[in-house]
């Protein structure tokens, strides 16, 4: 109880997630977030769409690739850990490589379809 009441103490209006440790948080780490940010304040179209995966995924907590395509079925799998997801009414493309132990998911690339078109998929790292 008593760390709690410190998390609540110190928690300065944040919600709920400095309340819990993280090994009792099942709220998935997605890095390069920033990467994302960026691509929602070059082309706005996205931005809605780009917001509403990341609360997606955060509160998903896949365990595999097969969860991933019951959730999300427009997903497309590329391999054991990449998977491919159409954003903004398929104008958009994002792929995303997870770590499905450490609920971690690490933007690859979003971009256009003419972009993604140049890229390979199985490789490709923005960050």
């Amino acid at each position: 109880m008593d760390f709690v009441l410190r998390c609540r103490a110190s928690s300065r209006g944040r919600g709920l997630d400095v309340m819990f440790p993280i090994w009792e948080h099942h709220s998935v780490r997605i890095i390069k977030q920033s990467t994302l940010a960026k691509f929602a304040a070059a082309n706005p179209k996205a931005k809605p769409a780009i917001v509403r995966w990341v609360k997606l995924v955060r509160a998903a907590g896949w365990a595999s690739m097969n969860e991933i395509q019951t959730t999300v079925p427009g997903a497309v799998v590329l391999n054991g850990e990449r998977a491919r997801f159409e954003i903004a009414g398929c104008n958009f493309r994002l792929i995303v490589a997870f770590a499905f132990k450490h609920q971690i998911a690490l933007i690859k690339f979003i971009g256009t379809h003419a972009a993604y078109d140049k890229i390979d998929a199985m490789t490709v790292a923005m960050c």
